[in-house]
C-alpha cells in the first residue's frame, strides 16, 4: 500500500470519526448509529476486541512492543481524532448544545432525516435469507422503544449496582440507536457518576470503570459473535432498535429535561404532530430531507455495509 493511499484512508476515518463525533453531541443519537450508517460498524467492534488476552498478556509480560502493536491503532486512532474533533466543533465554535434548546426542531429533524435514510439503505443492502428473520426488525423495534421510552427509576447507590450501571451505560452506547448518558439517566445515575468523577471518589469511579471495562469486552464480544453466526437476524434486531429510536428523534416533541450539574438533560419526551403550517414545520421538514440526502451521499462514498461486513467474516 502506498503512503498516499494509507493517508487517503486515515483521513476519510477521521471525517467518519467527526460525523461519529456529531451524533454523539446530540440526545438520543450514539456514535454507534454513525458507525452502522458509514459501513464501519463491524471494524469499529473488531477494533475495541482488540484489546484482548494477548494484549493483556504483552503488558503482563512487560513486552511493551507487542502491547503497542497488537491493538488496532491505525483503525483507532484517525477515528478518535475525528469525534474529538467534532465534540470540540460542535460544542465550541457550533453550539449545537444551545440549538437544540433554541432550534430543536431543525436539530432533530436532520438526525431524523440522517436516521430514516440510513434504515432505508441498511434495508436495501441486506440479504435476508429467510421470510421469518424479518420478525427480527420488529422484535428490536420493541426492545429499542422499552428502552428509550423508559422513566427513571429509584436505585441504590452501592457499588454493585454502580457497578452494574457502568456496564449497562457502555454497553448501550455500542448499540446503535440507544445513548449511553440517557441509560443512566434512566437508572438515575447520571448525577452520581459526575460528583464522583468531580470529587474524586473511588468508591464511584473504580466500581464504574470496571463496570465500564467489563461491558465493553463482553458485549462487543456478544455483539461480535451474534453478527457472525447470526449475520441477517442480529443486524434487522439492531435496525429494529434503530427505528425505535425514531420515537424520541421526532422533531416535536413535549420533552422534559432534568436540571444537572447546572446543565438541563432529556429525561422523557412525548411526540406530536404539529396542526397548523409554519416556517418551524417547513424548515424541519426540509432538514428531513436534507439528512436523508445526506445519508445516501455518504453510503455512496463509503464502502457499502453489506461489503464491509462481509470481509469481516
Amino acid at each position: 500500500m502506498s503512503i498516499l493511499k494509507f493517508m487517503q484512508q486515515r483521513l476519510d476515518l477521521v471525517w467518519k470519526g467527526f460525523f461519529m463525533g456529531a451524533a454523539d453531541v446530540v440526545p438520543g443519537v450514539s456514535g454507534g448509529t454513525m458507525a452502522l450508517v458509514l459501513g464501519i460498524y463491524e471494524r469499529w467492534l473488531a477494533a475495541i476486541r482488540s484489546f484482548d488476552r494477548v494484549w493483556l498478556q504483552h503488558i503482563m509480560h512487560f513486552n511493551m512492543q507487542g502491547a503497542l502493536f497488537h491493538p488496532q491503532w491505525a483503525f483507532l486512532l484517525p477515528l478518535v481524532l475525528g469525534i474529538f474533533a467534532a465534540l470540540m466543533f460542535f460544542t465550541r465554535v457550533i453550539p449545537l448544545p444551545e440549538w437544540l434548546h433554541t432550534h430543536p426542531e431543525a436539530v432533530y429533524g436532520l438526525f431524523f432525516g440522517l436516521i430514516v435514510g440510513s434504515i432505508i439503505t441498511l434495508l436495501r443492502d441486506l440479504q435476508v435469507e429467510k421470510n421469518s428473520y424479518w420478525l427480527f426488525w420488529p422484535l428490536g423495534a420493541v426492545l429499542g422503544w422499552f428502552v428509550v421510552t423508559s422513566v427513571p427509576m429509584s436505585t441504590p447507590d452501592t457499588s454493585w449496582f454502580i457497578f452494574i450501571s457502568g456496564f449497562l451505560a457502555i454497553s448501550a452506547m455500542l448499540l446503535p440507536g440507544i445513548s449511553g448518558s440517557f441509560i443512566l439517566l434512566i437508572l438515575k445515575k447520571y448525577d452520581t457518576i459526575l460528583n464522583g468523577l468531580g470529587h474524586f471518589n473511588l468508591w464511584i469511579i473504580v466500581p464504574f470503570a470496571f463496570g465500564a471495562a467489563t461491558g465493553l469486552v463482553i458485549f462487543s464480544r456478544v455483539l461480535g459473535w451474534l453478527l457472525g453466526h447470526y449475520h441477517t437476524q442480529a443486524l434487522l434486531s439492531i435496525i429494529g432498535v434503530l427505528t425505535a429510536s425514531l420515537w424520541v428523534i421526532w422533531p416535536f416533541q413535549e420533552r422534559t429535561y432534568a436540571l444537572i450539574h447546572n446543565k438541563e438533560k432529556l429525561i422523557s419526551t412525548t411526540p406530536y404532530f404539529p396542526k397548523t403550517l409554519d416556517s418551524t414545520l417547513v424548515l424541519s421538514m426540509d432538514l428531513m430531507i436534507v439528512g436523508l440526502l445526506v445519508v445516501v451521499l455518504l453510503h455512496h462514498y463509503s464502502s457499502k455495509p453489506s461489503t464491509t461486513m462481509a470481509s469481516s467474516h
